[in-house]
């Protein structure tokens, strides 16, 4: 993926528009009046609105950051290195709804994806993985006297 910022936005764009065969405000405005006609469209082009948003959110937290440093940057203290953090984590929103935005334009990748898996991606955005928040399991002890790895 491209690290500029106008380039990962005018990338998807333009897949977007070679994909539907018409520029993004025609676009819009042919899903905006037949929405039952255009689902598809509809549906790349709210996620293509997420990308939006969280590249205007990496834009401010770059500016953030950069504004902290100031014009000579040296060792990072505590607060510039959350900045740092967050820059990290804006980009990888960013970059994860480009992925979605470029798998809705995959035609192979709707004829083997179920309805509604991006639906539930969306609703359960924000909020940690059970992964992230619950302990981790350790197997059960086998049967006492049993050893592991060596016969006896």
């Amino acid at each position: 993926m491209p690290d500029g910022a106008d380039e990962v936005l005018e990338a998807v764009a333009q897949q977007i528009e070679e994909r539907f065969r018409m520029s993004l405000p025609e676009l819009r405005r042919a899903a905006a009046a037949a929405p039952d006609d255009h689902q598809q469209a509809a549906e790349v082009l709210r996620w293509y609105g997420h990308l939006q948003r969280d590249q205007a959110a990496l834009e401010q937290s770059e500016d953030a950051l950069l504004d902290a440093i100031g014009p000579a940057p040296g060792e990072l203290s505590d607060a510039q290195m959350a900045l740092a953090h967050r820059v990290n984590v804006a980009v990888a929103m960013r970059d994860g709804r480009a992925m979605v935005v470029r798998h809705l334009l995959d035609p192979e990748a709707a004829r083997t994806s179920f309805p509604g898996a991006w639906r539930f991606a969306a609703r359960s955005a924000g909020r940690p993985s059970a992964s992230t928040t619950s302990p981790a399991v350790r197997p059960a002890a086998g049967p006492p006297g049993a050893a592991r790895g060596r016969a006896r």
